[in-house]
């Protein structure tokens, strides 16, 4: 076989030996992934371990009435003198208990964990890597970005270092150390699996994503790089079992340092706040804007007397920078003015009827309280059943409609009466109930004015409307063409 493929490829004995052994060098070099050498976590794990806690909560509640579901005497003639038995069970005290994970990041006793840990719990108990343990106090907590300090009553303690995370790369390798199922100091290794993503779990969501096996318990524990730096807590997991999947979460520890330092100050987390309700601008979106991308917040109400109507900005402007910052997307915006000074006045950047503007607002504190088909008189010119050019029929609003839907005293529309399942505003999403107030940015008060507003599109095709739906306002942008 040699010969014959010397011979093939006309290579001189001695070149195809140097060949062979050339290729055989290379063959070894090559090996499997999983035969690769992995990283030796020992030393690092050992370093780290004094720094995570475990903790365990307790928390009582009233007993309420229980009910026994079979009766053994049910249809017998002593049902009715045991029944009363059965049915109610005696009120009494029962204490639920909770675990999870914490960091200690001030040698005076300072441990950082998750507020879900520690919410409303009685009595927080924690335990050190060396068995000792200590009743812990709640230094301040904070529901939004679901990080809470607490401090034991020691000193002198071994305290981790915080890193960087933003610096920290997808791919990257990380360690999670915690007390999963009550199990102490358990180690688990992976990688960032991404970065900046969103769960419904709040406005100021910016997860790390890990493979690191992360389970109940977990929760609170840290993140490490292999620098042995935290940099992110580990606070949830997608699981249709409950359990490990592959995919956990956790807070960057970035964000989490200004947390931390506001609630060591005064127990409690200010916030920037500059009064508008904004909503993701989808390629329609940006098309029927003039954005020749799907970029920035799109604001589609602002609050009266706040920051931003003073500032000049409006309904259908589009923030693409704000204090120096670019708005890539939506969520964007929430956590850069929630993490600016009160009371600064910075420059924002907007885009309005397909131009940039910039605006000066002053930021203002978070207001605590966002920290947290009856018949209608019809218009006569829209009693028959022929729907327009979006395959819609409005009707004048009532204020049954009105109270139904929850609006503003100034917010002023037409009722969305019926939408044709296969026309162009039902595929964009309108739905009936819907109150269109704008149409292409001219205010409609009445179904003539929606009449005169689609009669004015000509030939345009896209058509934004802006509506108000459940309490909230949105923009939504129908293609005629769809």
């Amino acid at each position: 076989m040699q010969k014959s493929i010397r011979n093939r490829l006309d290579i001189p004995a001695g070149a195809w030996m140097v060949w062979l052994l050339g290729a055989i060098l290379l063959m070894c070099s090559i090996t499997p992934a999983s035969a690769r050498e992995q990283p030796d976590l020992t030393v690092l794990v050992e370093n780290l371990k004094p720094v995570v806690v475990n903790i365990q909560t307790s928390k009582k509640a009233r007993g309420g009435k229980q009910t026994v579901p079979n009766n053994p005497f049910k249809n017998s003639p002593f049902e009715h003198f045991f029944q009363p038995f059965m049915e109610r069970m005696p009120q009494g005290e029962m204490q639920t208990q909770n675990l999870g994970s914490g960091v200690i990041i001030d040698g005076d006793g300072f441990i950082l964990t998750n507020n879900h840990v520690v919410e409303e719990a009685d009595e927080i108990k924690v335990r050190l890597v060396d068995e000792r343990e200590f009743i812990a106090k709640v230094i301040g907590n904070d529901p939004k970005s679901d990080l809470a300090l607490i401090q034991i009553p020691v000193k002198k303690l071994a305290a981790a270092k915080l890193g960087d995370s933003d610096a920290i790369k997808v791919g990257a390798s990380v360690v999670a150390i915690g007390n999963p199922f009550g199990l102490e100091a358990t180690v688990t290794s992976g990688i960032i699996s991404a970065k900046g993503r969103a769960i419904g779990n709040g406005p100021y969501e910016d997860f790390l994503q890990t493979d690191a096996a992360i389970n109940p318990g977990n929760s609170g524990g840290p993140l490490f790089d292999l620098e042995g730096n935290v940099i992110g807590i580990n606070t949830a997991i997608f699981s249709r079992s409950g359990g490990y999947m592959g995919i956990g979460f956790a807070i960057p520890v970035n964000m989490a340092k200004n947390v931390v330092a506001q609630l060591k100050s005064s127990g409690k987390v200010t916030r920037g706040w500059i009064g508008v309700g904004i909503q993701v601008v989808t390629q329609e979106l940006a098309t029927a804007l003039g954005l020749e991308s799907a970029r920035g917040a799109l604001v589609s109400q602002v609050v009266k007397t706040g920051p931003a109507q003073d500032a000049g900005i409006k309904a259908g402007d589009v923030i693409l920078k704000f204090n120096g910052q670019e708005i890539h997307k939506m969520r964007d915006l929430p956590a850069i003015v929630a993490a600016t000074p009160v009371g600064n006045k910075v420059a924002l950047v907007l885009l309005r009827d397909g131009k940039e503007q910039t605006l000066q607002v002053k930021v203002k504190e978070l207001p605590k309280e966002d920290q947290s088909g009856s018949s209608t008189k019809a218009d006569a010119d829209n009693d028959s059943d022929k729907s327009d050019p979006l395959g819609i029929k409005v009707r004048a609003l009532g204020d049954n409609q009105r109270r139904k839907g929850r609006l503003a005293d100034d917010i002023k529309g037409v009722l969305v009466a019926r939408v044709d399942a296969d026309g162009p505003a039902a595929k964009a999403g309108l739905r009936v109930g819907d109150v269109i107030v704008d149409v292409n940015r001219q205010s409609v008060e009445s179904p003539s004015d929606y009449e005169q507003a689609i009669d004015k599109l000509g030939k345009s095709r896209n058509v934004l409307l802006r509506v108000a739906r459940e309490g909230g306002v949105l923009f939504i942008a129908v293609n005629l063409d769809r």
